[in-house]
């Protein structure tokens, strides 16, 4: 049989680069992969269809798919996840120095579908208690002005949103017209040692367990899509792609685990790896439906009560059929 030739958009993870590099090969696939940062990705894929296999920010994805968008089917593989804590900065002197005084305040996100964000306003609102409507939202590009919304959104009622394409969010930080960001790319100025900007948990990695054990979601970023017309060609084509995923991530983690010779520039990284097994289990980077079903679904009510889904949408209707179920020996 004639492989099927796909293109492939991923960022550079060493959890997808045997895939990457074809030290695994998916079934009946010769697959070409590109390496691209990961706006230039989501741009490229979500306005023009570049190529049939890409990264694709989750809180883009389900607000098409909620508008009736039909262009692909996502699979459950993802590739990035990160608790938010850690992404809440705010100005050193400024007024909000615990998370209960950012009601009333302006608050700087780069886009309001972006999936960091949605998360991040989701725990504000239900594990902090914050009306999101007491704060005043303020959109721009973190540390370029312009950057604009990919995504029709409605915003809920009594939710006031500024659009500024003058200035970027790090900017406005530095000179005090915005008091945090919710931004998953740090502020030029945190990351380059600027006392001025801080981040609101200093203490983020021992929240951010705290919110995994009382909450169990363990936020997912982005996923991988396929377009649809390749699915509906090829339906054999989510499945080998998904175990190829899987293969690739298995890898990663057994050299994460590596004890022998460190295979990370990271002084104990096999000792942070064996702690997310303690905390999440031995599949601590899970893959799947069921597995992330917690996630998922907190994900989309956060999604749909933020205006970023038009509705509430299923955990399934975001995946092909053929992945909603497996064989089992």
């Amino acid at each position: 049989m004639k492989k099927v030739a796909l293109t492939a958009a991923l960022a550079d993870y060493d959890h997808v680069r045997d895939l990457a590099l074809g030290r695994v090969q998916p079934d009946g696939i010769e697959l070409t992969c590109l390496t691209l940062p990961i706006e230039e990705i989501f741009f490229r894929f979500i306005v023009y269809r570049e190529w049939e296999v890409s990264e694709i920010s989750l809180a883009k994805y389900v607000a098409l798919t909620s508008q009736g968008d039909e262009s692909y089917w996502a699979l459950p593989v993802f590739p990035s996840r990160v608790f938010r804590h850690c992404s809440i900065y705010v100005r050193s002197d400024g007024p909000v120095s615990a998370i209960a005084d950012l009601a009333g305040r302006r608050v700087g996100i780069p886009e309001w579908a972006q999936t960091a964000a949605v998360y991040s306003r989701g725990f504000l609102q239900h594990q902090y208690g914050i009306d999101l409507a007491s704060i005043d939202w303020v959109q721009a590009g973190v540390n370029q002005p312009g950057r604009i919304e990919k995504v029709d959104v409605e915003l809920p009622q009594g939710v006031r949103l500024t659009r500024r394409a003058d200035k970027s969010l790090n900017e406005m930080l530095l000179a005090g017209e915005i008091d945090a960001a919710l931004a998953a790319r740090a502020p030029e100025a945190f990351v380059n040692g600027d006392s001025r900007i801080r981040r609101l948990f200093p203490n983020y990695r021992e929240v951010e367990e705290d919110y995994y054990r009382k909450t169990e979601i363990f936020p997912i970023m982005h996923a991988v899509a396929v377009r649809r017309d390749v699915v509906q060609n090829h339906p054999w084509v989510p499945r080998n792609l998904f175990k190829a995923f899987e293969e690739a991530k298995r890898r990663s983690i057994a050299r994460a685990l590596e004890t022998t010779a460190s295979l990370f520039p990271i002084p104990w990284g096999y000792d942070d790896a064996e702690r997310g097994m303690q905390l999440f289990g031995k599949d601590y980077f899970p893959y799947g439906i069921e597995e992330n079903r917690t996630t998922l679904a907190a994900f989309l009510r956060y999604a749909c009560e933020q205006g970023v889904c038009k509705r509430l949408l299923d955990v399934e209707e975001l995946f092909p059929p053929q992945l909603h179920s497996s064989y089992r020996v």
